[in-house]
């Protein structure tokens, strides 16, 4: 009886912060002489610093939520002919990790050949700033460390001398290949002047801090500049501490005149390291959201119908086990919707699709279930012990059915993309989830009622 008390409070749990999960934010405001309230529920937002949990709303495609289309040519002309498929893969990786990080989710990068010309396809959902995106996907980013030349006497008051003139400046040999990384850090010390300003903080691997820390001893005193690909003025030319000379300790910080757009971009595009072709842009193409506001609601009274429909076959087949189903099926709709949330899974059409498939198939099992405790009914065994040998000796059907779904599931995820990836995201998340209503839920949902109301087929 504890035992079944526990899975009772489990399931409920488990709904009622499903509930809580999948609610848009529904405010909620009572002012009279007994109470005041002004608080919502739903479309919650946890901010916990590095972690972040975002439940506003189910993230969506480009197809649903609209965004930005962007064919883009890769400049092959300098590239051999059997290295050209090598570059142009190694083009969309680098785009697909400056898309990643710009904070979007599930962005589609692929690459495509028409005739002797190599493109690559982007395609980027909820984006607002079109512009800023295109330019982030599009340069090359290399950053390279320079110092003064040799022949070059170095005094404070020729700082903005030699800054203002590229021809001043030679490599170090330290470039954005001896990094690992680089975040967007605010000011909080030093300089007053740059105090509460974006700043870049440079995370150099084990070889590029050796490499830099070589590179400060023999230039104390005198400034490095940092130049982004072939730009004309550095970003910075911070000058060499004698305490920077002495060991590269923590991550370096470079400052300049950055907004906190900026330093994002910036930072994003040093992450993602440069690109190995010039691309440039074909096609740019704007999708609106209208068309994905009207699939949306399609969509949804298509899974209502579809629900009411399963529901209603379940009872008028089974009595009382058909309702006790279809409640299951009415939690596993919150619990997948939840899981969408968290995860996030990006919804398209096709991803919808998958959940409305997956509606009907959580239901096999339970027709399975109750119809070999039919049979065992028939073959003379007691109503407990046919529901208790119904479970059983279903669950083998049930896993070879799930299973073999699964491992298409996978196969669509793992070499497909795009819109066939949410597709087999979607159905594989609610085959998991049928598995968990349609047995543990049911089963503890029966047992509760004292095995339910099955009766005899008349003709017995």
């Amino acid at each position: 009886m504890q035992n079944l008390n526990f899975r009772l409070g489990m399931i409920f749990a488990m709904t009622v912060l499903s509930i809580l999960v999948v609610l848009p934010r529904i405010p909620i405001s009572i002012n009279n002489k007994w109470l005041k309230l002004d608080t919502s529920v739903g479309g919650y937002f946890i901010n916990l610093g590095k972690w972040q949990l975002d439940l506003r709303d189910i993230k969506k495609g480009l197809d649903l939520e609209g965004g930005i289309k962007v064919v883009l040519r890769a400049d092959m002309s300098k590239i051999a002919d059997d290295e050209k498929s090598g570059a142009l893969e190694s083009a969309k990786e680098v785009i697909d990790r400056r898309v990643n990080l710009l904070g979007v989710t599930e962005p589609f990068v692929a690459t495509s050949k028409v005739g002797d010309e190599y493109r690559i396809i982007v395609e980027i959902p909820g984006i607002d700033n079109v512009s800023e995106a295109i330019n982030l996907i599009g340069q090359t980013a290399q950053l390279k460390f320079k110092t003064l030349k040799k022949d070059l006497e170095w005094t404070q008051d020729k700082y903005l001398q030699y800054v203002s003139s590229p021809d001043s400046w030679e490599d170090s040999g330290v470039t954005g290949a001896d990094m690992k990384g680089a975040d967007v850090v605010v000011a909080q010390g030093g300089d007053i002047s740059q105090q509460g300003k974006p700043q870049i903080q440079l995370k150099f691997t084990n070889e590029g801090r050796t490499k830099f820390s070589e590179l400060a001893k023999t230039n104390i005193g005198k400034p490095i500049a940092l130049y982004l690909d072939e730009d004309s003025f550095p970003i910075s030319a911070p000058t060499v501490s004698e305490d920077l000379a002495t060991g590269l300790i923590s991550d370096p910080v470079i400052s300049g005149n950055f907004t906190f757009e900026s330093a994002k971009t910036l930072a994003i595009q040093l992450r993602s390291g440069a690109l190995p072709i010039p691309v440039e842009v074909l096609e740019q193409k704007t999708v609106g959201a209208t068309l994905g506001g009207e699939s949306i609601q399609k969509s949804f009274l298509a899974g209502v119908v579809g629900l009411i429909l399963v529901f209603a076959f379940l009872v008028l087949r089974y009595r009382f086990l058909g309702i006790l189903s279809g409640i299951s099926l009415i939690i596993y709709s919150f619990i997948v919707l939840a899981i969408f949330k968290i995860i996030p899974v990006v919804l398209t059409l096709p991803g919808i699709a998958g959940f409305i498939l997956s509606i009907g198939m959580a239901t096999d099992a339970c027709i399975l279930i109750f119809e070999r405790t039919r049979e065992e009914i028939r073959w003379g065994k007691p109503r407990n012990l046919a529901i208790k040998l119904g479970f059983e000796r279903a669950w083998n059907s049930i896993k070879d059915s799930n299973v073999s779904s699964l491992i298409t599931s996978f196969i669509l995820f793992q070499f497909g993309s795009g819109s066939v990836r949410g597709f087999a995201l979607t159905l594989a998340i609610g085959i998991f989830v049928s598995l968990f209503t349609s047995i543990f839920v049911v089963k503890t949902f029966i047992e509760a009622t004292n095995f339910g109301q099955l009766r005899r087929p008349k003709h017995e």
